[in-house]
């Protein structure tokens, strides 16, 4: 799983986290796509990120299992995890997007 400005400057990896791509995969099925979500690069807004810290904050990422994404995790195991990363994400973001660039989240599994 990957995120990268438009210019294609690598701005994050994550590797096996389910809930965040289940995230990523609500919102792109929220724009009207049916399918896979794979191999699919979706442009995130300002408006998706800032619901993206929301959830974070508060926990309400989903569960997304599947053989490449392994079992769930608890609030805790997110904390120590995975927290830290998505936040400077979302800060990445929020200075691609001042600099007038775009942001592009893209998966492969």
């Amino acid at each position: 799983m990957y995120a990268h400005r438009v210019q294609r400057t690598e701005m994050a990896y994550w590797r096996k986290h389910n809930m965040l791509h289940g995230w990523m995969e609500q919102l792109w099925n929220s724009r009207g796509n049916e399918g896979t979500f794979n191999c699919v690069q979706l442009e995130l807004g300002e408006e998706d990120i800032d619901q993206l810290e929301k959830d974070i904050n508060n926990f309400n990422l989903p569960k997304t299992e599947g053989f490449f994404f392994g079992g769930g995790y608890t609030k805790e195991e997110y904390e120590e995890y995975y927290k830290d990363n998505d936040i400077k994400f979302i800060k990445d973001c929020r200075e691609a997007f001042a600099e007038g660039d775009g942001v592009i989240y893209d998966s492969w599994w």
